[in-house]
């Protein structure tokens, strides 16, 4: 069942939004060579506690840290680890949620560290510009998958891949709400676009092919064939004027 909100829960969600978005620009500031994932771990849960919130992924279903951090051909769920350094050349994709007021923001960057390749820029920048290419179909009366082709079509047209075994999703008081958001499928399929649905939409975009598979952890899921991957992640409220990214700090 999708949940429609009013504009009493917009305004709260817009709140937990503003937190996870300025969580994420003090997460970019801290990523650099040499910096364990733990750290930048650390980081965000004292951001996001001092500021009244509840990390969202703390103990969710027994995740045992605060954000995800996935570095290279980790796609997402990667798991905050102090044997893990950053170094010169990686990329990072970091997926943050926050609960403040009973209602969740949740978002996700892909960050570089250090200088990276072009390659690696490039995936970054596709990464993050397919989302907005969503975002342009998040309008009152268009159906999900129109969302769902924009990425995948502009995704595709640089020659990567699109993750399908990990999708977007509805969010509100609960993390994941109806419903599903795929970055990929034939336009005009699903429900029907309407004011007061609140959508986490999130391309997740392989350099190579676009399988993955699970690590032993039961958590961290990679690129089959180790080529890298990058994540990025809005929570959009459809609203009558248009879309609202909420967790997107100007």
């Amino acid at each position: 069942m999708i949940i429609i909100k009013n504009n009493t829960e917009i305004e709260y969600m817009r709140k937990a939004g503003k937190l996870v978005g300025e969580t994420l620009l003090e997460l970019e500031k801290a990523v650099k060579p040499g910096i364990t994932t733990a750290e930048l771990d650390k980081i965000a849960e004292e951001f996001i506690t001092k500021r009244g919130g509840k990390p969202s992924f703390k103990g969710y279903y027994g995740f045992p840290a605060s954000i995800c951090t996935s570095v290279n051909e980790q796609v997402v769920h990667g798991i905050p680890d102090k044997n893990a350094i950053l170094k010169e050349g990686d990329i990072i994709s970091i997926d943050c949620g926050a609960i403040l007021n009973g209602y969740q923001g949740d978002a996700a960057r892909t960050f570089p560290v250090g200088k990276i390749s072009e390659e690696a820029q490039k995936l970054i920048d596709v990464t993050r510009e397919s989302f907005f290419k969503g975002v342009e179909k998040a309008l009152k009366n268009n159906r999900l998958t129109d969302i769902s082709f924009a990425i995948q079509q502009y995704a595709e047209s640089y020659g990567y891949s699109v993750v399908r075994d990990y999708v977007g999703h509805g969010i509100g008081k609960d993390m994941h709400e109806d419903p599903e958001v795929p970055n990929f499928g034939r336009p005009g399929r699903g429900p029907k676009l309407v004011s007061g649905m609140v959508l986490a939409i999130e391309p997740m975009i392989n350099l190579g092919a676009y399988e993955v598979e699970s690590k032993p952890n039961g958590w961290t899921v990679v690129t089959k064939d180790g080529t890298l991957s990058a994540h990025y992640e809005n929570t959009v409220a459809i609203l009558e004027n248009g879309p609202e990214i909420l967790t997107l700090i100007q």
